[in-house]
């Protein structure tokens, strides 16, 4: 378990320089890129399986519905 100590605060806001805050800004860039494609793709395989849906229930596209 870690023990928190009143050091740990001191070190974290004595780290906050101009320096570090622009790599910060882009760190926080690139997360919010890569969680935007996450999501992009969440939304595409969710699309994919609304067409298969569809697809299953009217009989139309690549799962033919031959028991209707």
């Amino acid at each position: 378990m870690y023990k928190y100590t009143k050091g740990d605060i001191m070190d974290v806001s004595s780290s906050s320089g101009t320096g570090s805050a622009s790599v910060q800004i882009e760190a926080l860039k690139k997360a919010t890129e890569v969680q935007e494609q996450q999501v992009l793709k969440v939304l595409e395989g969710a699309q994919e399986q609304s067409r298969q849906v569809t697809a299953q229930k009217t009989g139309v596209g690549k799962n033919i519905n031959i028991t209707g």
